[in-house]
């Protein structure tokens, strides 16, 4: 069995059964002609549980024979330009590098003595980062698993920062628009069911700064403490971001911590002509980013920054066998100091190799192909009659409805819309996403990827009314009977 583990004696063998997996991934990579089979759970979870554990196959060959039957033949493939559902993106050579480098290496990220150079790499990609927010020299940040858990270590610090002798007085305010892990946050910090206040938004799913003014006064008027306001850059239904300019003055007027997630909306920090809409976010006390969404990262790559890195103390516990406290004496960086986790993944290596290869103009230009992709989508959406699209879109998402031309009843168009993204799912040809809009059934096409073309978003509409109007034919020849 000590043959299986990677050392010195075995530097050959992991050399060949690498190569045999990356040619396996470049093989199903390069021969994929749809995103999806279309494969049900019904059909595939026979086939995984017949796989007998206790039995190994005992070469890797064997097994990346099995893994195609169980995995790699039905996986959906992000890579392909029909891809359209939900934030996942294509991923860059330059990460997958670094993948390979990292888990080979296996470095955990919780020490110095665990990891050396790892360690000064993150901190370097964080300082770059923050500096790209603007947020100054005193900030500082860490990586983490991803944006749910960026926006709940930035809530425990806003609410240790708040310094209440009554939690249950605490308020968090965000938009109606606003990622669900704020209430998930909230509820994990033991903050009470009341503590998230849901901000309106306008008709573009922008926080409505009158409305957000009004809530912080009503907090005031009933004695109540708005901790935290979470803004939101780049909403996942709809990529809309709030007026942070105007959401930070009034942070400041009334003494609230300021987060935002831009989780999605931090590939603008790379963008060499969208920049600009990320105005304001040099205001932030916290912010969240996920290089796994808009900077081509494969999962997970997610870091929060912090304005005032002292902060992160809210975080930092001593272990005698880990971190004990006289390491801070002899300035020894360990991060798990800043960190919710203890043993973590040198995720920031696949950002260090993507930005010494392709540089930050290289991510951000991908990302503002996406972005011109869903402008040059919407103008197609919004003269196409079949359809009704709700938001021009500011990041790379449109919203949409498949409307047909008789006239038929509202739920009637939420059933066709909700079979059509089933039957094209079913059909492996295309994913797209869906949410809800007023109580309506939308669709939802999150273009993260720059190989898709506005040829792909035409094709994919057509598909979508195909299946309605044959789910609406059928429905109606139901009736007539």
């Amino acid at each position: 069995m000590r043959a299986h583990l990677l050392n010195d004696a075995t530097a050959e063998r992991y050399r060949r059964s690498v190569t045999e997996g990356v040619e396996r991934v470049a093989d199903r990579l390069a021969t994929t002609k749809r995103p999806f089979t279309g494969v049900t759970p019904e059909a595939l979870a026979p086939v995984v549980s017949a796989v007998d554990l206790d039995r190994p196959l005992g070469d890797a060959s064997a097994a990346l024979d099995e893994l195609e039957r169980v995995y790699l033949r039905d996986a959906v493939y992000f890579h392909h330009p029909r891809y359209l559902a939900h934030l996942n993106c294509p991923v860059v050579i330059p990460a997958v590098l670094g993948e390979t480098v990292l888990s080979a290496v296996n470095s955990s990220l919780d020490t110095w003595d665990q990891s050396a150079g790892g360690t000064l790499i993150e901190r370097r990609l964080i300082d770059w980062t923050a500096g790209r927010i603007g947020l100054g020299a005193s900030a500082d940040g860490v990586f983490t698993s991803g944006g749910t858990q960026s926006n709940l270590q930035a809530l425990l610090l806003a609410r240790e920062e708040a310094k209440a002798d009554t939690p249950t007085k605490l308020r968090v305010l965000t938009s109606e628009c606003s990622h669900f892990s704020v209430q998930k946050s909230a509820t994990l910090l033991g903050l009470g069911p009341d503590a998230v206040v849901s901000v309106p938004c306008d008709r573009d799913k922008r926080m409505r700064t009158v409305a957000l003014a009004a809530e912080l006064e009503r907090c005031r008027a009933e004695g109540l403490i708005p901790m935290a306001v979470v803004a939101t850059a780049g909403t996942t239904d709809f990529g809309s971001i709030d007026p942070l300019p105007e959401i930070a003055a009034l942070c400041a007027q009334y003494g609230t911590w300021l987060h935002v997630d831009a989780a999605y909306g931090c590939g603008l920090l790379a963008s060499t002509t969208r920049r600009s809409l990320l105005d304001g976010i040099e205001h932030a006390d916290s912010v969240t980013v996920d290089y796994h969404k808009s900077f081509f990262q494969p999962v997970s790559s997610s870091a929060v920054l912090v304005r005032d890195g002292a902060t992160l103390r809210h975080a930092t516990y001593h272990a005698d066998y880990l971190n004990p406290r006289r390491t801070v004496e002899e300035r020894i960086p360990n991060q798990v100091d800043k960190s919710l986790q203890t043993t973590r993944r040198f995720d920031a290596l696949k950002l260090w190799m993507t930005l010494r290869v392709m540089g930050a103009d290289g991510i951000g230009q991908l990302f503002d192909e996406v972005c011109e992709l869903a402008a040059e989508g919407w103008r197609l959406l919004a003269a196409d009659p079949r359809y009704d699209v709700v938001v021009e879109p500011r990041l790379s998402t449109l919203v949409f409805r498949y409307v047909p031309a008789r006239i038929t009843s509202p739920s009637a168009i939420d059933r066709a819309n909700l079979h059509a993204r089933k039957a094209l799912f079913a059909s492996g040809e295309a994913v797209v996403a869906g949410t809800s809009v007023g109580g309506r059934q939308y669709l939802k096409f999150t273009l993260l990827n720059p190989e898709t073309s506005i040829r792909d978003i035409a094709a994919v509409l057509d598909l979508i009314a195909g299946h309605a109007e044959q789910y609406l034919g059928g429905e109606n020849l139901v009736r007539a009977s």
